[in-house]
Parts: C-alpha cells; structure tokens; sequence
C-alpha cells in the first residue's frame, strides 16, 4: 500500500501517511511538529511536489507503521474510539475527540425514585409542621385543611410554649368581698407568628408555700370573644394578652401564689 503526503496546515510540515491510518479517526491526525491536530484527508498534497520541497528536509516525517521518528518530525494519527484508558497518553485528546461518556443506565429509575423520596419527604414535613406553615403562608390553609380532612387531622394554631412568657402578674385581694380575689398578668408571644393562647394554672399557697388549691384557666375564661368562633383564641408575633379575671377563694386563706402557663394535651 503505496503512502500518501499531507501537510499541517499550521506549521507546514509534510508527512507521509497510510490510508488506514487516515481512515482511524476519520483523517484526523495531530502534527508531530507543532502538535495542532487537523483533517489528513483534506491536507492531502501531491507526494512528488512534496518530496521536491521538503526531502531530505526533517521536517518531512516517517509515519508508517513499525517506524519510529523523532518526536518533533511525527505526526501522530489519534487513536481510535476505546473503553480503556491509554497509559502512554502525555496529553488529553482534544474536547471534539475525546470518548462519549457513558449515560449510566438506570437514570430514569432512580430518577423517579428519588422524587417520590423528596415528596414523601415533603409531605411528612408539611404535616409535622403544619400549624406553622398555616400561620407563616395563608395561602396554603385550605390544601392543609383538605389535607387534615382526609388524614382526620386538625390544622390548629402554632404551640409554642417555650416563645410566650409572663411578663407580669399580680394577685390582689377585692376589698368589696372578703373572698375575692383579682388576678391581673400580662402574656406576651415573642414568636414570629400567631400563637393560640395558652392555659393557665394558679395555685394559691399557703405560708410555708405549700399548695392549698390549683385552678386551670383556659383562654375562653380569662380571654372570652377573641376570636372567631370555632377557632382557638389567638395572640399575635410580638403582641401582648392582658388579662384581669376575678376568683371566689371560698374559705381558703391564701398568702402567696404560683402562675405558670402551658398547653393541654
């Protein structure tokens, strides 16, 4: 098989070439010289009009098989497409050469997988947290409702105890009855939503601050008409619950109090 002559179009140079080398990479070969790679089959030139040039110049580079030229006189054909890595590599192949990366199988299938994940996901999370979600974004309270409707849930307001406090409170006997007493206190929510009002237990003490009686005061007792109805009594981010309420002690003797508030089960 006779050779062929192509020449880089960058620097000049002049090789000799076989056809199934041209036909590896569809012509394309990288210039021994100057190591730009270019199309063989379109950089074909006249091998006697080329051997007048360049022979016995050096850059006219042997590129046969089996033959072993200077690396600045050989071209280098581009190896053709292949699984395996090549170790003798120096340098990556161009970008336009280089092996497609396998698409890994089963995309699609794990694809799916991991979106029903995340909407379970999604979907525990919206019902764990769903007071808060009703309270921070509105617009989402009927899908919840319809939710809770089918899972025989409810959609309360936001229970966070820890985020209210008392921020003052006093308890004052009521001169116009021997045996009534007036508590006043003040409930502040420091959440950055509304909050249900809470509960209330005062337990009335005796000298040595022992419990002589305990009463639970619910929001519709010291707080009645807030709200609407059919809703838990509610307290607004950053506001404040004053309460005054009025209690018969009968014939206990009390000195001393205890308030704190919570939630019912």
């Amino acid at each position: 098989m006779s050779p062929l002559v192509t020449r880089c179009p960058e620097c000049g140079t002049a090789f000799r070439v076989l056809p199934g080398q041209l036909s590896a990479r569809a012509g394309r070969v990288r210039c021994g010289k100057c190591h730009a790679v270019f199309d063989g089959l379109a950089g074909l030139v006249d091998p006697g009009s080329a051997a007048e040039a360049n022979e016995p110049s050096p850059q006219l580079g042997l590129f046969e098989a089996g033959v072993r030229a200077p690396e600045s006189e050989t071209a280098v054909v581009v190896r053709p497409a292949s699984r395996q890595p090549v170790p003798d590599d120096d340098e990556p192949l161009p970008e336009f050469l280089e092996d497609e990366v396998p698409r890994p199988r089963f995309s699609v299938a794990w694809g799916l997988t991991a979106f029903v994940a995340l909407t379970v996901l999604a979907g525990q999370l919206a019902y764990h947290y769903r007071s808060e979600l009703a309270a921070l974004a509105p617009q989402t309270r009927p899908l919840l409702d319809e939710g809770c409707r089918l899972l025989d849930c409810e959609v309360r307001l936001p229970r966070r105890p820890e985020l209210l406090s008392i921020e003052s409170s006093d308890l004052q006997a009521d001169p116009r009855r021997e045996s009534l007493i007036v508590l006043n206190a003040v409930i502040r929510n420091r959440a950055a939503v509304v909050q249900e009002l809470p509960s209330l237990e005062l337990t009335l003490t005796d000298p040595d601050e022992r419990p002589l009686v305990r009463r639970v005061l619910r929001p519709e007792e010291y707080q009645p008409g807030r709200g609407s109805e059919g809703r838990a009594q509610a307290i607004a981010p950053g506001a404040e619950a004053i309460l005054r309420l009025h209690l018969d002690t009968g014939a206990v003797r009390a000195t001393g109090y205890r308030l704190y508030l919570f939630y019912p089960a």
